[in-house]
C-alpha cells in the first residue's frame, strides 16, 4: 500500500501504537474550547498546543505591557481567564499556593521575569493537579478514562524517565526516517522501544565518547541505576501476561564462543535486561549462527519477523549480536463489522487516488477519545483489556491532507498535549484495513543523529571485553503490523551486530636473523646493571 491511515475525507495519517501505554500519562476527557484558534486548549489551562515562539516570548514581554489582568492570565496560561485571581478553588492543601496577579501594569512591572515564570509554573502545576483529579473521576473502561495511577517522577525503579527517553527518541527517529529521500511517499513503521532496548544493552558496554554519543541520541537517564531499574520495570510490566491482549518482549545476547567477554557485562545484561547469553561459532560457522538467531526472532514474534539478519551480515569477524523482539496482538474495544467494510478512495501524498478496503463505525456506540484543531483531528482507539492496564492506537489526521506540515511540529510533548485534550464523544470513523512490513539498516540514521563513533574504528566498547577492539557494524530493524476489523497484530525486532575493529590474523612466529651490524649488552637480569656493551660491525674480523 502507498499510505497508512485515513478517513473518508482522504489524506495521509500518522498513527502511534502505544506499546508502552500502561506507563504513559493518562488521556483525560476534557472539552475543547476556543475551537476557532489553531491550537488545542482545555478548560483547565496550560500552554496551548501550538503557541508560536512569538506568543511564548509575549509571556515575558508582558512585564512591561499595558495588559488587563485577564489578558495577562491568557498570555501566561494559553487560555482565557474569567476569574480575578489564580487562587485554587478546591481548597486542597496538597495544591501549591498561587500568588494573585496584580491588577495594574505598574504593579506588574515591579515583578521580575523570574517571579512571573514562577507564578506561571505554579499555576500550571495546580492545573495539572486539577486535570488529574478530573481525570480520575472518569469511570474505568470508558474511552479516554484512566488506565493506571501515573507517577511522573524519576525515582529509582520508576520507569517514567526511561519512557520519556524512549518517546523523545521515537519522534527523532521518525523525523529522520521521514526525511530520508529513500522513504519519500513510503510507509514508515518501527518500534522505538525495540531499538532503544537493544541499544541500552549495547550502551552498557560503551565508554568515553562512544557512551556519551549513545546516551545523547537515546536520551538515556544519566543515573545507571535509574536506567537499569527503569528498563527492568518496563520489561516486567510488558511480560506480566495481561488478559485481553498479548504483549511481550525479549532480549538476548549471542556471543562468539572463543571471545573473552567481561563477566560483569554479561551479568549486567542478564540481571537488568533479562538478556541471556548464548555462545555461537561465528568464526567457524557464521551462516549456521545467523539461522539460529533468526529462528529465535521468529519464535518471539509468532513468525511475523523472518530473516531479520540477512545472509553475509554475520561473518568470522562477528563477536556479538544483541537482539530485542517485541510482539503485540489486541482486539478493539469497538470492533468494526466486516460486512460494513467496502472499497473506497484514498489520496496518497503524491495525489494519486487508490482503492482500499475501508472499515467504518458510524453507529451510536462509536464513542472514542477525540480532539481537533484547525489543522488536524486526533482519534484514540483503545484495545480490549480485562484489567486497568490498557493500550490504544492514536491516529493523527491532517485536515487538509498535508501530513508533512503536521508532522513537522509533532514531538513527545505535543503528543501528550493531544492526549490530554481527548474527549469521549461519538465519532463517525472510516479507517483502512491494511498490512505493512518494513526493514531498515539504521547505521547511517544513527550516525547522522549523533553517534558516529560507535560505528568507527575509534569506538570504545571496552566495558564489554576490556579492549578497544569492537565496533558496531550494523543495526538492523524489521517491523510488521496488520490492522483489521478485529484489532491489530504487530511485531518488531532489532539486531545490533558487533565485530572486530580490524582483521586480526594469528600472530606470526618472529624471525631474528642477525646478518647485519648490531649492538649487544651483557646485563645483570636481576638489577639491570650493564656489565659489558659492544657493537658488531663485522664479525669476520677479530
Amino acid at each position: 500500500m502507498k499510505s497508512g491511515l485515513f478517513t473518508r475525507r482522504t489524506g495521509a495519517l500518522l498513527f502511534i501504537c502505544a506499546f508502552l501505554g500502561l506507563f504513559a500519562a493518562p488521556a483525560a476527557g476534557f472539552d475543547i474550547v476556543s475551537a476557532g484558534r489553531d491550537s488545542l486548549q482545555t478548560e483547565h489551562g496550560g500552554f496551548a498546543l501550538e503557541h508560536s515562539q512569538g506568543e511564548r516570548s509575549a509571556i515575558i514581554d508582558s512585564v512591561s505591557g499595558e495588559y488587563s489582568r485577564s489578558s495577562i492570565i491568557s498570555r501566561m496560561t494559553g487560555n482565557s481567564a474569567n476569574s480575578d485571581s489564580w487562587e485554587p478553588t478546591g481548597g486542597d492543601p496538597a495544591e501549591p499556593a498561587v500568588t494573585t496577579v496584580p491588577t495594574t501594569a505598574p504593579a506588574l512591572m515591579s515583578w521580575d521575569v523570574e517571579k512571573i515564570l514562577a507564578v506561571r509554573e505554579a499555576y500550571q502545576t495546580r492545573s495539572r493537579i486539577s486535570q488529574l483529579s478530573a481525570y480520575n473521576r472518569i469511570p474505568r473502561g470508558v474511552p479516554g478514562g484512566p488506565a493506571a495511577p501515573v507517577n511522573n517522577s524519576s525515582a529509582v525503579g520508576d520507569p517514567m524517565s526511561v519512557v520519556e527517553a524512549n518517546n523523545r527518541f521515537a519522534f527523532e527517529m521518525y523525523h529522520r526516517l521521514a526525511g530520508d529521500p529513500g522513504n519519500a511517499g513510503e510507509n514508515i513503521f518501527f518500534s522505538p522501544f525495540s531499538i532503544s532496548a537493544a541499544l541500552a544493552i549495547t550502551g552498557e558496554g560503551a565508554r568515553g565518547q562512544t557512551a556519551d554519543e549513545i546516551w545523547s541520541v537515546f536520551h538515556f537517564p544519566e543515573d545507571a541505576t535509574v536506567m537499569r531499574e527503569g528498563y527492568a520495570s518496563i520489561m516486567a510490566a510488558i511480560n506480566r501476561g495481561a488478559s485481553g491482549y498479548i504483549l511481550r518482549t525479549a532480549n538476548a545476547l549471542w556471543a562468539e564462543q572463543t571471545y573473552p567477554f567481561l563477566p560483569e557485562y554479561l551479568s549486567t545484561a542478564d540481571q537488568h535486561y533479562d538478556a541471556k547469553t548464548s555462545n555461537l561459532d561465528f568464526v567457524g560457522h557464521p551462516e549456521e549462527s545467523r539461522v539460529i538467531i533468526n529462528d529465535w526472532v521468529e519464535e518471539q514474534t509468532e513468525d511475523l519477523i523472518q530473516d531479520l539478519i540477512p545472509p553475509g551480515v554475520i561473518n568470522p569477524d562477528t563477536r556479538l549480536v544483541i537482539t530485542n523482539a517485541i510482539y503485540f496482538k489486541g482486539t478493539w474495544v469497538k470492533q468494526f463489522d466486516p460486512e460494513s467494510t467496502s472499497n473506497d478512495n484514498f489520496r496518497t501524498a503524491s495525489g494519486e487516488i487508490v482503492q482500499v478496503p475501508m472499515m467504518q463505525r458510524t453507529d451510536e456506540d462509536a464513542v472514542y477519545g477525540y480532539a481537533e484543531t484547525d489543522r488536524l483531528q486526533a482519534l484514540s482507539m483503545p484495545y480490549a483489556s480485562d484489567d486497568e492496564h490498557t493500550l490504544s492506537m492514536i491516529v493523527i489526521l491532517p485536515k487538509d491532507g498535508d501530513l508533512e506540515a503536521v508532522q513537522e511540529f509533532l514531538d513527545a510533548d505535543t503528543l501528550e498535549n493531544i492526549r490530554s485534550s481527548l474527549a469521549s464523544k461519538q465519532v463517525e470513523v472510516y479507517f483502512p484495513r491494511f498490512t505493512m512490513e518494513t526493514k531498515y539498516s539504521l547505521a547511517e540514521a544513527l550516525c547522522s543523529m549523533g553517534m558516529p563513533t560507535a560505528f568507527s574504528p575509534q569506538a570504545d566498547f571496552s566495558g564489554m571485553d576490556g579492549t578497544g577492539c569492537l565496533l558496531i557494524s550494523d543495526v538492523i530493524h524489521q517491523a510488521f503490523v496488520e490492522v483489521n476489523e478485529e484489532g491489530t497484530e504487530a511485531a518488531a525486532a532489532t539486531a545490533v551486530v558487533m565485530e572486530l575493529t580490524a582483521y586480526m590474523p594469528p600472530e606470526p612466529v618472529p624471525v631474528f636473523r642477525a646478518d647485519h651490524p648490531f649492538i649487544f649488552f651483557i646485563q645483570d637480569d636481576e638489577t639491570g646493571n650493564i656489565l659489558f656493551m659492544g657493537r658488531v660491525a663485522n664479525p669476520a674480523t677479530s
